[in-house]
């Protein structure tokens, strides 16, 4: 056992731990906004939830993928859906390097080949963890206790290329969407 690695792993979640400070624009049931860390356990929790419509997949990876994904929003916080921009994925991929400076080389490069791969959508694993993504975050806009001019008709078209991938995400947005068009319809 290797004590540096040991502390380093240590400094390196106590930087992560920044994650759990970022706000997010959704709001939960009780109205309290969202932040991004409890976005990524609910991520996790949907990915777990649907395993078997999902599969096959590398579940492992998956869930990897998933607490990753947005671990670069620990330094300049969360770009909110209907602003983001080019410049996002760059700024998050620098953010994530320096999050990721205390851990060992090898471990920093798994880490930043699985975000990448998520940036990339190269695996399958990553595609499913997209539309995954998009899916959870449509979800607590259609849930929340969001303020009055919250502007729910955005998630109609919000991440559809990504939640039309797969024949599963492409049902799970059909329930999902339903849930906001009830909001739509009840002025909520």
């Amino acid at each position: 056992m290797d004590i540096e690695r040991l502390g380093n792993g240590l400094a390196f979640l106590k930087e992560a731990e920044r994650l759990k400070s970022v706000l997010r624009t959704a709001y939960t049931t009780t109205g309290r906004q969202e932040d991004t860390a409890a976005h990524t356990w609910r991520l996790c929790l949907m990915a777990m939830t649907f395993e078997r419509e999902l599969a096959p997949l590398d579940m492992t990876r998956v869930l990897k993928i998933c607490v990753l994904h947005d671990l670069g929003e620990a330094i300049h916080g969360d770009q909110p859906a209907i602003a983001q921009n080019a410049d996002k994925n760059t700024q998050e991929r620098l953010d994530l390097l320096t999050v990721m400076a205390p851990l060992d080389e090898k471990l920093k490069a798994e880490f930043l080949s699985l975000w990448e791969d998520y940036e990339q959508g190269a695996s399958r694993e990553a595609r499913l963890v997209k539309g995954l993504d998009k899916l959870e975050t449509i979800l607590q806009h259609s849930q929340g206790d969001n303020p009055a001019d919250f502007d729910y008709t955005f998630n109609l078209t919000y991440g559809r290329a990504q939640t039309d991938a797969e024949p599963v995400l492409t049902m799970l947005r059909t329930l999902v969407d339903g849930e906001t068009r009830r909001r739509i319809d009840h002025g909520q």
